[in-house]
């Protein structure tokens, strides 16, 4: 479990201009720059990694897909399985 609460250093350079903006966001948050610079970060790491989920489909295809979204749950624990597995990147 060391590996998860380990920490590392991230440095990387900026423009004034952006960083005053970044401070000032970080000020109205109530979170100093650090930790609104990575819960920043993070979330838009999840948005990414989360549109890459890219797939096509035949018209007759997306007909069965949609009817078997639309259809009654027929198991419920398979359900809550899934939904309480964290996602990778919580992991």
């Amino acid at each position: 479990m060391a590996a998860a609460t380990a920490t590392k250093v991230i440095n990387f350079r900026a423009p004034a201009a952006k960083q005053a903006l970044i401070d000032h966001a970080a000020q109205v948050s109530g979170k100093n720059r650090t930790d609104f610079i990575l819960d920043a970060s993070c979330e838009k790491a999840q948005e990414v990694l989360a549109d890459q989920t890219y797939f096509a489909l035949s018209r007759q295809t997306l007909q069965r897909f949609n009817e078997l979204i639309e259809a009654p749950l027929t198991n419920a624990d398979a359900l809550r399985r899934l939904l309480s597995t964290p996602a990778p990147w919580e992991r």
